[in-house]
């Protein structure tokens, strides 16, 4: 069977269409991220505002479109931290049904954090080791593991890359004391988790942060999803790409080939957060997976 997955993320929205039977995922027919920004303002306003109503109706009818043109059977949507923390998410919700036909399932935390370790590593075939995954999303980091029997532990953090630079990056380039701030935020976070278990079991890493730094990283003159799945990271490697850019403008990083127009003013918030994550993990290196939430869903529906 055909499924469009569509993830509707504070800063992403992204549609993955492919073949599923009950074994899991058959065959990626088409893969597509879009910024949308869905989260504009939501951390401090609590509110998603009528142009962003509209913003994002445009690029989820593009998507109906493109999943009819590749004759999906069914469109499954699932919203995340963004619509979790909108007062105004049944508005939001009812608006995009009506005029497009598409029911959005809004996940919990913890549910958001289970289906994306499930899609990320399924991109791993050796299932012999224990696995933790890190989701930096534009709302809300998911910190996941799981040993070869049992799903050990999951968490839900909110702190993002569009919630820490709308709190506290405000100026461009930063300031030490915004940069300060931003990471004694993300500390508290990170302080009231046990990270214990990241030491002994395999780091991969989802989403724009990671991707965009694995891109960065091999200078790869455009996105290409196959030399970014499975690319390693090293803390070090991080560490000098974010001193590189946290000294640029938003107007420089986005003259940078490998981050996108609608990522270049978040991209340095993503990259505290993932080294912040990583020293207080003890953390020496993450694997990169292109994969996340919109394959983690897929194979949920494989299995009803």
């Amino acid at each position: 069977m055909r499924f469009s997955v569509i993830d509707i993320g504070t800063n992403t929205i992204l549609l993955l269409v492919a073949d599923i039977d009950r074994t899991g995922i058959r065959s990626v027919v088409y893969d597509e991220q879009v910024i949308a920004r869905l989260g504009k303002g939501v951390d401090e306003h609590k509110m998603i505002n009528r142009e962003t109503f509209r913003r994002v109706l445009q690029f989820l009818q593009a998507y109906r479109a493109t999943s009819e043109t590749l004759r999906a059977e069914k469109i499954v949507a699932v919203g995340t931290s963004a619509l979790r923390d909108a007062a105004n998410r049944n508005e939001f919700c009812d608006f995009i049904e009506k005029e497009t036909g598409i029911s959005i399932e809004i996940l919990s935390g913890d549910e958001e954090a289970e289906y994306t370790f499930r899609g990320a590593i399924s991109g791993f075939l050796r299932r012999s080791a224990s696995f933790s995954v890190l989701d930096i999303g534009g709302g809300s980091t998911e910190i996941i593991s799981e040993t070869p029997s049992q799903l050990t532990s999951k968490t839900s953090l909110d702190i993002g890359s569009v919630r820490i630079t709308e709190r506290f990056l405000k100026t461009s380039p930063p300031t030490a004391l915004e940069v300060s701030e931003a990471r004694s935020c993300i500390q508290r976070a990170l302080a009231n988790i046990d990270l214990s278990e990241i030491r002994d079991s395999k780091l991969i890493g989802v989403a724009g942060t990671l991707t965009t730094l694995a891109a960065l990283q091999q200078k790869l003159p455009e996105y290409n999803p196959h030399r970014v799945e499975g690319f390693e990271l090293s803390y070090s490697e991080i560490r000098i790409l974010f001193n590189q850019l946290r000294i640029k403008t938003v107007e420089e990083i986005r003259a940078v080939p490998q981050i996108s127009a609608g990522r270049a003013d978040i991209i340095l918030a993503g990259i505290l957060i993932l080294l912040e994550f990583m020293e207080a993990a003890n953390a020496k290196q993450i694997t990169v997976s292109d994969r996340g939430l919109r394959y983690g869903i897929a194979l949920r529906e494989s299995k009803t």
